[in-house]
């Protein structure tokens, strides 16, 4: 397919893809204020929600979809939404089926988006983030691309093992983040999930400038609920996504559901700024950080609120118990 030469200043495009970003068309750093007290250690938010189908993801599953040869194959992916959603988006884009495999947990909305977007759905009974690659939606997947009576009719991109997972980022939001920030950047926090982009990135910040710090940011607890996050602590290396390079994190940080859910509604109601729980939980870590040092954060936020309604739902339902319970009157 021949496209235009891109014109970011217009905003006119062939197709839908080339809204992903890249260091051109950069996604927007927006700095924390409000609920970050120290004007020494500026925060700011690399908002992946506007990538055109909602999340970091995007930028991965084009990679890894346009390196494909598909033929009258079907894509067939495990996913905790996000890669699912763009995928899908860009396989019926390309006219390529697709089917996707979600764990149950992951909230509705992302359940209802796939069928919307008209992807085969298949849920699995399993944890957020279960151990690759026998159980829960990852086995699934497993199955479909090893069994001798399937394996010639599906393909996976594989974002656990696939290197473009990593390049996706090492030539996108790394630079991005370096050019933003004028190389001015001093520390980069992320989430460990499938672990694409924190090497990315990690790899081309350090390329630049070793001094920089790379943070990585994990659920306390194996039992979580911050889809798209892995807890990497404690777990054996064959479990480990193999595209991770440990050599690029300087620091690993555990952090409850409940402080993650906590700092991503206080952004919201104080800075204004709605996103998911996983990045609440990295700005959490930030802010800890923030609470002794100086310098210039950034911190990765995957994607937003919207996809999380469900899930935000049960906390406020939970902090409007407590507050009749305390007497307030309270109003969302």
């Amino acid at each position: 397919m021949t496209k235009q030469k891109l014109n970011h200043k217009l905003r006119v495009y062939s197709d839908i893809t080339q809204l992903i970003a890249s260091p051109e068309n950069p996604t927007p750093l927006v700095r924390v204020n409000k609920i970050n007290p120290n004007k020494d250690f500026q925060i700011y938010l690399k908002l992946e929600r506007y990538n055109p189908f909602g999340s970091v993801k995007d930028r991965i599953a084009h990679e890894m979809l346009k390196a494909m040869e598909v033929g009258d194959r079907t894509v067939v992916e495990p996913s905790s939404g996000n890669t699912g959603i763009a995928l899908t988006c860009i396989a019926n884009a390309l006219g390529i089926p697709v089917e996707i495999a979600v764990p149950e947990k992951i909230p509705e909305e992302k359940k209802v988006m796939l069928r919307f977007l008209g992807a085969k759905l298949t849920e699995a009974d399993d944890a957020l983030c279960p151990l690759f690659p026998t159980e829960g939606a990852r086995g699934i997947v497993n199955a479909l691309i090893k069994s001798p009576a399937t394996k010639d009719r599906y393909i996976s991109p594989n974002q656990y093992e696939n290197e473009l997972n990593v390049q996706a980022h090492y030539r996108g939001t790394g630079p991005e983040i370096w050019q933003q920030t004028q190389g001015k950047v001093n520390y980069f926090f992320a989430g460990f999930g499938t672990c694409g982009t924190i090497t990315g990135v990690g790899r081309y910040l350090k390329e630049q400038n070793p001094a920089i710090k790379i943070i990585g940011v994990e659920p306390a607890s194996s039992n979580h609920k911050l889809p798209g996050m892995k807890r990497i602590t404690g777990l054996a290396e064959e479990f480990i996504p193999k595209i991770l390079d440990y050599s690029v994190i300087d620091e690993t940080i555990g952090v409850a559901d409940e402080d993650a859910y906590g700092t991503a509604i206080d952004l919201a109601r104080r800075d204004g700024i709605p996103v998911g729980p996983t990045t609440g939980a990295i700005l959490y870590a930030a802010l800890r950080y923030a609470e002794s040092r100086p310098g210039l954060a950034v911190v990765i936020s995957p994607d937003d609120a919207f996809k999380y309604a469900s899930f935000y739902k049960d906390v406020l339902e939970r902090e409007a118990e407590a507050s009749r319970r305390e007497g307030n009157d309270y109003r969302i």
